[in-house]
């Protein structure tokens, strides 16, 4: 069977590209799945191969996004919205990669909030290998609220595209680096995100950068897929142990970089499992993800409640 509207699954590659101190580039095959958060119930139901909060091929637990607490995954971001002052969405949908055969890792989970159909907020979900979380809130600006129709006929070439009409420019967002995630990179950097929200592709860019310029670039580039039974076996066949596949490429990547000599950067492990703090646009836009001057925000901002005692409860 189909899956609801509104979920699917985004087939295409992920790149990694460093460089400084020293160039060093790969590239994998990746499937993400788009979740709408009022429909995974539905999913679960119409899906023979896929549940919620239970084992099977794929399989989806809120806890293993947000807080990591049984509080619904819709009603924290309804509250982390809040927090940043940004209006509650009418819906929310969730690019990330769920369980195959019991485990997942996501290194960057991101959430399209909509209300009134449009494109009001994005967060952007860190994962780091310390068990630690942290979420970046960006408020999508009207000037840069895509028009779906428009980015689906582009996508399918269809006739009524006209020359007059332009294609959306992609969504740029801004925010200081809050969270270890990587051992060759230091804490005194800002991403730059550049955004196609998902229609029939989706696009997600982000580079770290620092006050000496770019230090890595990361892309996902992917081509919607409808959700069946018949394509999980076939993802599952070509993707077989896909996040097991992303975790074993980080340390084997980790690990060539480190037979490269470059420095290593020291993880001083925090008290709290889950923090937040707020994105913006930023003061000039990147056609090429060339280097800007950082613009400091706020210090990250915590969920007391939410430490790492109360994590492991969880797991």
């Amino acid at each position: 069977m189909e899956s609801p509207s509104g979920s699917s699954i985004y087939v295409g590659e992920l790149m990694h590209h460093r460089f400084k101190p020293k160039k060093h580039r790969f590239s994998y095959r990746v499937a993400s799945w788009l979740l709408d958060l009022d429909a995974i119930d539905a999913l679960d139901k119409q899906l023979t191969l896929f549940s919620v909060n239970r084992f099977n091929l794929v399989s989806f637990y809120p806890r293993d996004h947000g807080d990591g607490s049984d509080t619904p995954l819709r009603e924290q971001i309804n509250q982390l919205l809040h927090h940043h002052h940004i209006e509650t969405p009418d819906k929310v949908s969730l690019l990330c990669y769920p369980r195959m055969f019991g485990y997942t890792f996501n290194p960057l989970a991101v959430y399209f909030c909509y209300r009134d159909q449009k494109l009001t907020a994005i967060v952007y979900e860190v994962s780091n290998t310390f068990k630690e979380r942290h979420s970046y809130v960006a408020a999508v600006e009207p000037g840069e609220q895509p028009d779906d129709r428009r980015l689906i006929e582009c996508d399918k070439q269809a006739v009524q595209q006209t020359i007059q009409q332009p294609i959306q420019q992609p969504i740029q967002q801004q925010a200081d680096k809050a969270l270890h995630v990587s051992p060759f990179f230091p804490m005194d950097c800002y991403y730059h995100f550049r955004i196609r929200p998902p229609g029939e592709r989706v696009t997600l860019g982000i580079n770290l950068n620092n006050s000496n310029g770019k230090l890595f670039t990361a892309v996902f580039k992917g081509l919607r897929k409808t959700i069946t039974d018949r394509f999980i076996v076939k993802q599952t066949m070509l993707l077989p142990l896909q996040t097991l596949k992303v975790m074993a490429a980080i340390h084997w990547e980790a690990l060539r970089l480190w037979l490269k000599g470059i420095s290593i950067y020291t993880h001083t492990p925090r008290n709290f499992f889950f923090s937040h703090s707020r994105a913006h646009a930023p003061m000039a836009k990147e056609n090429d993800f060339a280097p800007f001057a950082s613009i400091k925000s706020k210090e990250a901002e915590c969920f007391p409640q939410n430490n790492t005692a109360n994590r492991e409860k969880n797991l």
